[in-house]
């Protein structure tokens, strides 16, 4: 039988950096160049051997290191605990998620290449997609149904394209791919199935259910403080390698570098994420469950009657619940509005604010929001209505003390009279 894939324990495998003199954290390396012991070593490096990732350096650092746009050891650092977090070969730290996703794309499609994508993702990649990679690099995207693995690979056959994507939930709708059939689709047909953990790290691990890349934006639950921006991609070593390219390579060429100091303030919180996951999740599963039972209309993958529930609890590692997210239809606009400013302005509840993974609860409406890049006929077809509220659960306070919040603005604004006709 298969060992199962542990993150924690992956993770608590990784080598541990010790500090430039011995210190139980890593060092900052703060320098944007540096050393090599012979001259003959920085043409080598320069036609891409003795890297980080070279096959021949096994890890030994000495002398492999070029430029900080290129590699930093304190980046590189934090790149191998991702990699160890997702159970990949390699990993490398970005200055953003879009920035990570941009670059990924970049590299595996040139101009007249398609891509096959969900039809709900974060704004960002949507436009990203559907606007400047077409308009500007002649990369079209076609937007599918992403839980429907018959239409999925309908256009698969009919596009060919050279990237699938998707997110582990989509945003904001939290449908669940099948991640290990999109896989088998995708390699069918030599297509690189690249897939955003951004909502759901170490609940789910894609790369072990058949994704060839996975994408974070660390700046929502991996950094967990919503102070910094920072992204991560996740693959094999060889791709990795390549993106790193100094004549092609995008990792390089388009300088998404990140700060070793973000790089070193990152690594110190890797280690207790599983434990804010757990909080998160579990929050988010009792506001729920008490908010269904007051008629409300929430999405939330730990319903039993949520439609990929099952698929969800075959794919995840339950220790970490299903994931600090839920959404919570009030019917328009105007109701959604006076939900969120009743929960910020008179109880402290959190904060109309977007992005995700903050220790405070933050909320928004979407379709107003972090779905705003999308027209309105892109909205409808991907089920984000007007009223739509995007929950991210945060862990302070007590459970009893927000609940008790959540219910006066929900029981005010009449949410068992919201549910979308």
């Amino acid at each position: 039988m298969t060992r199962k894939f542990d993150p924690i324990a992956s993770m608590a495998g990784a080598r541990h950096e010790f500090g430039e003199h011995g210190g139980v954290n890593v060092s900052i390396e703060a320098s944007t160049t540096f050393t090599v012991m012979a001259a003959e070593l920085m043409p080598r490096i320069f036609h891409g051997e003795g890297g980080p990732f070279s096959r021949d350096s096994e890890g030994d650092t000495g002398g492999c290191y070029l430029y900080g746009r290129h590699f930093n050891p304190t980046v590189f650092n934090l790149g191998t605990m991702l990699a160890a977090m997702e159970g990949t070969e390699a990993g490398y730290a970005t200055s953003s998620g879009m920035g990570a996703i941009s670059c990924s794309l970049l590299h595996l499609c040139n101009a007249g290449d398609r891509i096959v994508a969900s039809n709900t993702l974060y704004g960002g990649t949507f436009a990203l997609m559907k606007d400047l990679l077409p308009l500007k690099c002649g990369i079209e995207t076609t937007f599918v149904p992403i839980d429907d693995t018959e239409v999925v690979e309908a256009m698969i056959r009919e596009k060919r394209p050279k990237v699938l994507f998707a997110e582990t939930l989509s945003n904001p709708t939290l449908r669940v791919p099948d991640l290990p059939r999109l896989a088998e689709i995708a390699h069918r047909h030599d297509v690189t199935f690249i897939v955003d953990n951004t909502f759901t790290p170490l609940i789910l691990s894609p790369a072990q259910h058949g994704a060839d890349v996975v994408i974070h934006s660390l700046t929502k639950f991996v950094s967990g403080a919503s102070d910094v921006i920072a992204g991560a991609v996740c693959a094999s070593r060889d791709l990795i390698s390549s993106m790193m390219d100094l004549h092609t390579g995008p990792l390089m060429l388009l300088g998404p570098t990140m700060d070793p100091k973000i790089a070193h303030e990152l690594t110190l919180r890797v280690s207790s994420l599983g434990l804010r996951m757990q909080e998160h999740s579990r929050r988010a599963q009792t506001f729920a469950e008490r908010l269904r039972e007051l008629g409300a209309a929430v999405e939330y993958p730990g319903l039993p009657d949520h439609e990929q529930h099952g698929l969800m609890r075959s794919l995840m590692d339950e220790r970490f619940g299903f994931g600090g997210i839920f959404t919570i239809d009030l019917g328009n606009l105007e109701r959604a509005n006076q939900f969120m400013e009743i929960l910020q302005n008179e109880h402290s509840f959190g904060f109309m604010a977007v992005s995700l993974g903050y220790f405070e609860t933050l909320m928004s409406c979407s379709g107003s929001s972090t779905s705003s890049e999308m027209a309105e006929e892109d909205q409808v077809a991907a089920g984000i209505s007007p009223g739509l509220v995007r929950m991210s659960v945060g862990i302070t306070g007590t459970i009893d003390q927000r609940w008790e919040q959540l219910e006066d603005a929900a029981r005010r604004v009449g949410v068992a009279n919201t549910v979308p006709a």
